[in-house]
């Protein structure tokens, strides 16, 4: 079921001559430049209703007022729908089994949302019998490819509409000339041309002075964290529990989704963790620059990695190391909705049967350092590994071991040597 807030409102009906037989398009909205501009724009160029669609997946103070902006702005009605928990359960501790990291950096905030706001619309657009659903990303970007990859998984035969790759406006300079001459209200300004993407898992920062890669960026940016020398002076301890690979509570204390990555957006972020700077490799080939806060998944990235080490074998662990890797390129590349992401899943969820321990974090400004791991699976035996007398392990059996493990290096090196 759909947790979603309908307002209808009549908007004045269009003429009957429609571009390209679109009498109804969904647009995927979020109040933010582009999209603000997109709804008239299409009511302009299509002259057919149009529908905003708004997925929640924790953009929190950003959905205020969005109701009335977009019919304002033309919409004839407003889907604001609820996803926030299907968000965390469904994608995210998706990611967190799979330690997935998109060039080592990256925690895939926004390429783990876009294919649930993808299936959200197209719930809309079955319901609406629309003709066409619209995106607001552009033609140099990786959303494009993620909103439509899942649109044509899902609903196949529904008309794309992409207005940055068909109208005349080539800069966020436009885009702010066109708003300001139909009045449309935007969140940022020829001097504020930060584009952002905020939920529940990070916010990213691109464009104005980002774009300078030799030059550093203005403190006042950040919203979810605080600078590392702002940070208390004082460690925060914290122990975060898993069961299966999914973190369940915060210092012994159980809690819901959503409510969990929240609590530990705050207490991270205020130890100064979670900030990202990257230069990333876009899949359409351009090298951009991306500045991110994502607080709560470094400390349960660090949390899940630390408990994995004692409790999957080597040969295990290490194949899973390759797979994380594969598995944040699905992810970034926008197939979401691919068999090979289902397949890697099924691996994954395998190696999570016995993930279930707590881990111990020391937090102090920005540094995340492990104290200690427990867990009833665990691999790792004191009294093997000790460097004190033991009754386990035979010393001798490692001359064995190395001579048939050495064997081909001693093999080639004898040749080699009787070559030369």
């Amino acid at each position: 079921m759909l947790n979603n807030k309908l307002n209808n409102t009549t908007s004045s009906k269009p003429s009957k001559v429609h571009k390209s037989g679109v009498r109804k398009v969904v647009v995927a909205y979020s109040g933010g430049l582009d999209t603000s501009i997109i709804l008239s724009w299409v009511k302009e160029n299509y002259n057919c209703e149009v529908i905003a669609c708004c997925i929640d997946v924790g953009q929190g103070k950003e959905l205020k007022g969005l109701n009335e902006k977009a019919k304002k702005t033309g919409a004839s009605k407003v889907y604001i729908i609820d996803a926030k928990k299907e968000f965390v359960t469904d994608y995210i501790y998706s990611a967190i089994k799979a330690n997935a990291l998109y060039e080592c950096k990256y925690f895939l905030g926004t390429s783990l949302a876009r294919p649930l706001i993808a299936d959200k619309i197209a719930n809309i657009v079955k319901k609406e019998n629309a003709d066409a659903v619209c995106h607001g990303a552009t033609g140099k970007g990786n959303d494009q490819v993620r909103f439509e990859l899942a649109f044509k998984s899902i609903i196949p035969d529904v008309k794309i509409i992409a207005p940055w790759r068909e109208w005349n406006i080539r800069s966020r300079k436009d885009a702010v000339n066109y708003a300001k001459s139909r009045n449309i209200s935007i969140p940022v300004t020829k001097n504020n041309p930060y584009s952002s993407d905020a939920n529940l898992w990070h916010i990213s920062y691109e464009g104005g002075i980002l774009e300078d890669v030799s030059s550093g960026y203005e403190e006042s940016m950040f919203k979810m964290t605080v600078s590392p020398e702002k940070a208390p002076d004082k460690s925060t301890f914290i122990t975060i529990s898993f069961e299966h690979g999914i973190p369940i509570s915060i210092n012994g204390k159980k809690f819901m989704p959503v409510e969990l990555i929240t609590e530990l957006n705050h207490i991270a972020g205020i130890n100064g963790i979670g900030r990202t700077d990257i230069i990333e490799n876009r899949l359409v080939g351009i090298k951009s620059r991306g500045v991110y806060e994502s607080p709560a998944a470094s400390v349960l990235y660090a949390a899940h990695q630390e408990l994995e080490s004692i409790i999957l074998d080597r040969d295990t662990l290490h194949f899973k190391q390759i797979l994380s890797t594969k598995y944040a390129e699905i992810l970034y590349y926008g197939l979401w909705f691919s068999s090979l992401r289902q397949a890697l899943d099924a691996f994954i969820n395998e190696t999570q049967r016995y993930v279930t321990g707590s881990v111990k974090l020391k937090l102090y400004k920005g540094n995340i350092i492990p104290i200690s791991r427990t867990s009833k699976y665990s691999l790792y035996l004191k009294k093997l590994a000790t460097f004190e007398e033991d009754k386990i392990y035979n010393h001798k059996d490692a001359e064995g071991f190395i001579n048939i493990w050495g064997l081909p290096l001693k093999v080639q090196a004898a040749i080699m040597k009787r070559k030369a």
